[in-house]
């Protein structure tokens, strides 16, 4: 059974002027602990699609399911609360989820607003600061951390409200080479040590590569789904769509390789490979 399932799933923008389509039927299933990357160019409709699962936007059309619970619009205030504690998401610019002056303080607010009670909370907060290796800053100010030490703050504050899946929008976006690596560092240890679903949305394809699967979505609609080697493999429909591939992807193909390397090693072994025969 999925985990999370979207059939014929549709959004519209409504304004004053004209509709904007912008989900024209997904389907998609997710299992409990898979890593998942989506890609797409910008406007392809990730963002909004990931703002549906998190229950910030309503369908226009289609279905979606949570841990077998259907998404529709009577849901009770509660039954959202548990579902958006179920999907939790960090966003793009990580001051935006900071409203505390002090870094437990903001990892404790979601827990607080939930009613958890104090004993909890303080467990949870410094259970998530521990994750995220962020237990020395615990009494540190928010503005005064570099760029990946709040985004991981970020996380921590989701990671205290238990979620089962944690939706990442472009969160690596406006860092620098360090704090992406910190962050993606964070990212594998809560999937493959806490065992929570990751669904990953990027423009970064090193970061796609380090996923179970890679799904594409183009112009509101799926264009692939496979493994990343399956995927990147597809390297002229990718650029067709605006889309990168890894580096040594692209490197193999220009000297047409056989081989379809996704990473630096895998890209140097496989020239080895291809000047010895």
């Amino acid at each position: 059974m999925s985990f999370i399932e979207t059939k014929s799933l549709s959004f519209t923008y409504t304004d004053e002027e004209a509709p904007q389509p912008v989900l024209h039927g997904v389907d998609l299933s997710f299992r409990e602990g898979e890593f998942v990357a989506i890609l797409g160019r910008n406007g392809s409709g990730k963002s909004t699609f990931a703002k549906l699962l998190n229950l910030v936007l309503e369908a226009t059309d289609g279905s979606i399911t949570i841990n077998g619970k259907a998404v529709h619009p009577d849901l009770t205030d509660e039954e959202i609360i548990e579902l958006r504690k179920t999907v939790g998401m960090v966003f793009q610019n990580p001051d935006n989820q900071l409203v505390a002056t002090v870094v437990e303080e903001d990892v404790a607010f979601g827990p607080e607003n939930l009613g958890i009670s104090p004993e909890e909370i303080r467990r949870r907060v410094d259970e998530a600061l521990a994750t995220v290796d962020m237990t020395a800053f615990a009494r540190h100010a928010p503005h005064k951390l570099s760029g990946g030490q709040k985004q991981r703050i970020a996380i921590a504050g989701v990671i205290a409200m238990l979620p089962r899946c944690i939706l990442f929008d472009e969160s690596t976006a406006m860092l620098d080479p360090r704090g992406r690596a910190e962050v993606m560092a964070t990212i594998e240890k809560l999937n493959r040590e806490k065992g929570i679903t990751v669904l990953l949305i990027t423009h970064n394809m090193d970061e796609a590569v380090r996923a179970d699967r890679v799904v594409v979505i183009d112009d509101g609609r799926v264009k692939m789904d496979g493994t990343p080697r399956e995927v990147f493999a597809k390297v002229d429909e990718l650029f067709a769509l605006g889309l990168a591939v890894p580096q040594a992807t692209e490197l193999s193909a220009r000297l047409e390789l056989t081989e379809i390397p996704l990473t630096p090693a895998e890209g140097a072994d496989a020239i080895e490979r291809w000047l010895k025969s």
